[in-house]
């Protein structure tokens, strides 16, 4: 007799710009042995593409407007409320280009992973690409990673490398690197909603499926 299917993880993708990432995820999600389930997305700002992508999956979204909040402890607590509002137990970021206060890390203890377009602790923040590029690195790449209350510090899960090739400009760079989180972020989503990844102070294991 064939055992059920069991309960995919709850998770909720927080987008701010065009999706490209939660689209990612949303292909493979469609899997049915994909471990995580998109209960939600939501974002910072109405009219997005995100949005759309989100809506074109029959994924529910919420927009929770930075505007509209006095600082970031009020919207970081809002963006957790709509999250478990949907029954959301992981937030994941995907081009959401806001800063979570420490309330936020406090509800989602080492349940909030983030994307960075480089070689992490290298190039943190919002310029890594043309930062890369100015520096005049060889090597750039994604690094996949829990969040923590520091930006772009949290316990790195996995990294790839991404070489920077002579002529490359921010945009040649930006799609190279992105082709490589389109096919890591899913993969690693789906490692931490199997209950994969194992976190010890700032050193994460992967344990094997048994």
């Amino acid at each position: 007799m064939a055992h059920p299917p069991a309960p995919r993880f709850p998770v909720a993708v927080l987008v701010s710009g065009s999706g490209s990432n939660l689209q990612a995820i949303i292909n493979a999600a469609a899997d049915p042995a994909y471990a995580a389930d998109i209960v939600a997305v939501i974002s910072d700002r109405p009219g997005v593409r995100a949005l759309d992508r989100a809506s074109a999956a029959a994924i529910p979204t919420a927009v929770v407007a930075w505007k509209d909040f006095a600082d970031r402890a009020a919207f970081s607590n809002a963006i957790c409320d709509a999250a478990q509002a949907h029954g959301a137990e992981a937030l994941i970021l995907a081009g959401f280009m806001r800063i979570l206060a420490p309330n936020a890390i406090a509800r989602f203890p080492n349940k909030i992973l983030n994307t960075h377009p480089a070689l992490l602790p290298a190039f943190p923040g919002a310029h890594a690409v043309p930062e890369a590029i100015a520096h005049g690195v060889k090597l750039t790449g994604v690094t996949i990673h829990f969040v923590d209350e520091e930006v772009d510090h949290g316990p790195i899960i996995r990294q790839v490398a991404v070489p920077i090739e002579p002529g490359d400009t921010e945009a040649t760079l930006q799609s190279r690197i992105q082709a490589e989180e389109h096919r890591v972020y899913p993969e690693v989503i789906d490692a931490f909603a199997r209950g994969r990844l194992k976190v010890a102070g700032r050193a994460v294991s992967w344990k094997e499926l048994v």
